[in-house]
């Protein structure tokens, strides 16, 4: 056994100096700022997504709240009107029950004044009055019966789109959070410092006319304002929230929401463009607003400011007109 330890001794040891005199290996380098950047853009193009199909689904609750609003005052004079229907058949068959039917039609037809035939005329008059006030009740009751039924599945709709809402939110402050971290790590700072202070730009705008002008003027002064997801103004703004609060401020309304918008716009061809049509990328993705001279002003993406860029700033999906 000595002779075994006397023979590995200097192998050992052998090991132990090569362990020590090897160069270590080379840690795994951090990333760089152009592998940073592309990490970025990747990241903030999918949440952008994100963000206008939540955008999406805020517009529908939003219609849906109204088309709550509108049954809800519907059923109420219907609900007044199937009452005085029922209380008028309900008075019908009292009437019915206490005179019957054959002394009805005996006392009309018996004395009097009037010729049978007009009395005959009165009894078929009664009897249309009677039949419309039970065809009244019916159809006022069947009525009532489907708008409630529409506003409950209404309310339904609305609150499961609430809660996937709330679940949008959650998601999107968490993937949020990892996208600035991303920032940080390659500029050194969350968010970019605005090329322009926000407002400066507001009295750059082209002099246009109509309401196309009032948009084109919002915008400019929109310029340098942080863009700020799901916002729409004043203090900050995505891409739709741009676009619908420069039309809001030129009187015509816009969902905020991309595709809704493209939905919403007449399309025209690039050599129509002109101030105030709406320029649209990424597969409906993301929009801008075209302000004349090639250029657009758009919130471009989170971190950075409302500016104003060439329209090819990313190859357009389409162009579109507001009606």
């Amino acid at each position: 056994m000595s002779s075994l330890r006397t023979l590995l001794r200097p192998l050992v040891a052998a090991g132990l100096v090569a362990v020590l005199v090897a160069p270590a290996a080379p840690a795994s380098a951090d990333p760089s700022v152009a592998e940073l950047t592309r990490r970025i853009d990747k990241s903030s193009t999918e949440l952008a997504q994100v963000v206008e199909s939540y955008n999406e689904l805020r517009e529908k609750i939003k219609d849906n709240k109204k088309a709550a609003a509108t049954l809800q005052a519907r059923i109420g004079p219907l609900q007044e009107q199937t009452e005085r229907s029922r209380a008028d058949v309900g008075e019908i068959a009292v009437t019915a029950y206490k005179t019957g039917g054959l002394q009805t039609v005996d006392a009309l037809l018996q004395g009097g004044s009037g010729s049978v035939v007009e009395r005959l005329g009165t009894l078929d008059q009664l009897t249309r009055q009677r039949q419309k006030s039970i065809e009244g009740f019916t159809a006022n009751e069947r009525q009532l019966v489907d708008q409630k039924t529409r506003l409950d599945t209404t309310l339904a709709r609305q609150a499961a789109q609430a809660k996937e809402l709330n679940t949008g939110k959650k998601k999107i402050e968490r993937d949020l959070a990892k996208l600035y971290d991303l920032r940080r790590a390659a500029y050194g700072r969350a968010t970019e410092q605005p090329k322009q202070q926000a407002g400066s730009a507001a009295n750059d705008a082209p002099r246009v006319s109509g309401g196309a002008g009032a948009a084109v003027r919002y915008a400019y002064g929109a310029i340098g304002k942080p863009y700020v997801w799901a916002a729409s103004g004043p203090n900050g703004y995505d891409c739709s929230g741009l676009t619908s609060a420069a039309w809001r401020a030129a009187g015509k309304s816009l969902p905020h929401n991309t595709k809704m918008q493209w939905n919403a716009v007449a399309k025209i061809n690039r050599a129509e463009l002109r101030p105030g049509d709406l320029v649209f990328y990424r597969s409906l993705g993301h929009v801008a607003l075209y302000v004349g001279d090639g250029q657009v002003i758009h919130a471009p993406t989170f971190g950075r400011h409302v500016e104003k860029r060439p329209v090819d700033l990313m190859a357009p999906y389409g162009y579109g007109r507001v009606r």
